[in-house]
């Protein structure tokens, strides 16, 4: 039969495709090619998934990554043989440090035609090696392979996922003809396989794991008996909550993160760290306890090593992810739980309470019962508290008196403007700025701060506004745009309000704080472009404003997120090293508070 072949290569694209679907996909990221025909049809044909196309594999990849980010679902990416493969791997690497789960479906040439000088064919298996959490490398669809075999090892597959996270890659081979005038009978093919399996709407093998009760340790008094100090790292606003009421009831310094989604009393610590004066009282802490990790603040994260090794104070962490993160080789104590379940059940043992598992309407009352019994280091959480508030007068002063649009001002500013809007934060500078002078309350917050890369950003925003449907801002800087300036199509038709606000220095600002060879800075760090961004805004339909005061940025911001559609991209031009300058004059005020 001259389709048999095309024929056997739909069946199981729908076969697999079907059986991903009753394990939680529902989303599809498609770029065009012609060895994945099979999957392409059969995703455009299935009845529960959604497509989501695009012609970048790269900004494909990112895309993906941001809607597994924002839905904490499994989502399939579907992309043909050779280099368009390749280009996923950015997106993988990050994936893989960060646990967003991605489905990998690469269509690939058959055995026979690799090695052989076969066009557009290239040794697919393996190719993201370890930043996947397993793969699967399927034979060419073939009645003597039974479909029931194809079903058990893309459960186990994405058992292993669920269980790890991270992306799992299926290279999927056809063989030609790709293309049949007819749609595939599969009982020509398989009668009678797979009927009990096809009339439900369950996956072939259910695997049910239970559990794990949380437990806190044996010594969680310590958390009040010492000068405790809790960090809240990456992780959502609902854990974030949980941390804040645990430490609120401890009465100890709070240092949020800008990924936790949430501000406090102790903000801007990576302003006063760089103080010594204003530094020493946080020096006295000899318990920290971490919820989250991927801190932004590399002074916070030397501080904490300072605390472990030199000092010797205790270290704690928290998190559901079993990864090593101790980049510094501390002494560390990891629990792996969740981190709302974590912080409840501590906070109900330090209550004294006999409750195994804690409802949210006795939170309050072990709050007070735990205040009760706070430690006994008022003038020290005093004088910490004291500086975290002279720091952030000074900072209202400072925004307050910008007329100028400036990057330390747009940071400030982030701390009012657009709070019903999500953010994702780009990395290099505008990351560190943030983490100095943004006050975050209650805001979900996305980043890739896996590989802190600073490609994808654009496409990762988008697939994190397309599952969250809610207005997002988007901060970059001007280098992060150039290199994922492809992606901003993927913004073309969005209904919802987006802002871009790109900060364009004139290359790689983040260079005016790294120690690199002054007389090489420029041509081999910085690269200066001298490009700007309308002409890049109307190619892809966007709207554009460029505002060179802080009331004209206010003013156009709030007004597309109040009553705009669609995306708007934001230039803010400053002069290359302002930021800098800036930052350096600020650090020299402080010395003198």
């Amino acid at each position: 039969m001259i389709g048999e072949q095309a024929h056997l290569n739909r069946i199981w694209a729908r076969t697999l495709l079907e059986e991903l679907s009753r394990l939680g996909v529902t989303e599809i990221c498609l770029a065009p090619g012609s060895r994945s025909t099979p999957l392409a049809l059969e995703a455009a044909a299935h009845p529960v998934l959604n497509l989501h196309t695009h012609f970048d594999e790269r900004g494909l990849g990112f895309l993906a990554l941001g809607m597994a980010k924002a839905s904490d679902q499994p989502v399939a990416v579907i992309v043909t043989s050779g280099t368009a493969v390749a280009n996923l791997l950015p997106a993988v690497v990050e994936a893989g440090l960060t646990g967003e789960k991605l489905v990998l479906l690469t269509a690939d040439r058959p055995a026979e035609l690799i090695g052989c000088g076969a066009n557009q064919a290239i040794c697919q298996p393996g190719i993201f090696s370890s930043h996947v959490t397993a793969s699967l490398d399927l034979p060419s669809p073939s009645v003597s392979v039974p479909l029931s075999w194809l079903l058990t090892s893309v459960d186990e597959l994405l058992f292993r996922q669920h269980q790890q996270g991270g992306a799992v890659h299926i290279n999927c081979p056809f063989p030609e003809p790709l293309y049949s005038p007819d749609p595939p009978d599969e009982s020509c093919y398989y009668t009678g396989l797979l009927a009990h399996w096809r009339v439900t709407e369950q996956p072939y093998t259910c695997v049910s794991v239970q559990p794990a009760r949380v437990t806190v340790p044996d010594d969680i008094q310590a958390l009040r008996s010492k000068k405790t100090v809790i960090i809240a790292g990456g992780m959502s606003v609902s854990d974030a909550q949980a941390v804040a009421a645990l430490a609120a009831a401890l009465e100890c310094p709070l240092l949020c993160d800008p990924q936790s989604g949430i501000g406090s009393d102790w903000a801007h610590y990576d302003l006063w760290l760089q103080v010594d004066e204003l530094a020493a009282p946080l020096n006295e802490c000899n318990l920290i306890l971490q919820f989250g990790s991927r801190l932004i603040s590399k002074r916070l994260t030397q501080w904490i090593a300072r605390q472990a090794s030199e000092r010797q104070g205790d270290y704690w962490y928290v998190s559901a992810d079993r990864a090593r993160h101790n980049p510094d080789h501390l002494p560390q104590r990891h629990f792996v739980a969740s981190i709302a379940d974590w912080a409840n059940m501590a906070l109900a043992a330090l209550a004294n309470t006999a409750a195994d598992d804690p409802l949210p309407g006795q939170m309050h009352q072990q709050s007070q019962q735990l205040q009760q019994h706070k430690g006994h280091d008022p003038q020290w959480r005093q004088a910490l508290r004291q500086t975290a508030l002279q720091v952030h007068a000074r900072v209202g002063s400072y925004l307050a008196a910008c007329g100028a649009m400036s990057e330390l001002a747009l940071a400030m500013d982030l701390s009012l403007r657009g709070q019903q809007a999500s953010l994702f934060l780009g990395n290099s500078l505008i990351a560190r700025l943030v983490d100095m002078f943004t006050v975050v309350n209650g805001r979900t917050v996305y980043t890739n701060r896996g590989a802190s890369g600073i490609d994808g950003l654009v496409a990762a925003a988008a697939g994190v506004q397309r599952t969250s449907g809610s207005p997002l801002i988007l901060l970059l800087g001007d280098t992060s745009l150039l290199h994922d300036l492809n992606s901003l199509a993927l913004l073309t038709h969005s209904k919802t309000p987006v802002v871009i606000v790109v900060t364009n220095n004139d290359g790689g600002a983040i260079f005016d704080l790294l120690p690199v060879p002054p007389d090489s800075k420029q041509h081999l760090y910085q690269m200066p472009h001298g490009y700007q961004f309308e002409h890049a805004a109307r190619q892809f339909g966007l709207a554009y404003c460029k505002t060179a005061t802080l009331s004209a940025y206010q003013t156009v911001v709030n007004e597309h997120l109040l009553a705009g559609t669609g995306a708007l991209l934001v230039e803010i031009q400053t002069p290359p090293g302002e930021a800098c300058e800036q930052l350096s004059q600020f650090i020299r005020d402080l010395h003198a508070l």
